[in-house]
């Protein structure tokens, strides 16, 4: 397993104060995605056209889980 203690993760400044959103990071050729509440969970690990293709799909709306 990879040591991430050092990665900057960053989340987005629209997130507000909560702690209800993913923040991301970038490790030498991936991008890293985990949730804010549990920062020692589970992280997501993307290629660089993974993570395109990974973007595309939130903005058309493919991952919205809101009743």
């Amino acid at each position: 397993m990879t040591d991430l203690t050092n990665i900057l993760w960053r989340k987005s400044s629209l997130s507000g104060s909560g702690n209800n959103c993913v923040e991301v990071a970038r490790m030498d050729n991936r991008y890293l995605v985990r949730d804010s509440k549990d920062p020692d969970g589970a992280v997501l690990s993307f290629s660089s056209g993974g993570w395109t293709a990974f973007l595309s799909r939130v903005k058309t709306g493919d991952f919205d889980t809101r009743p």
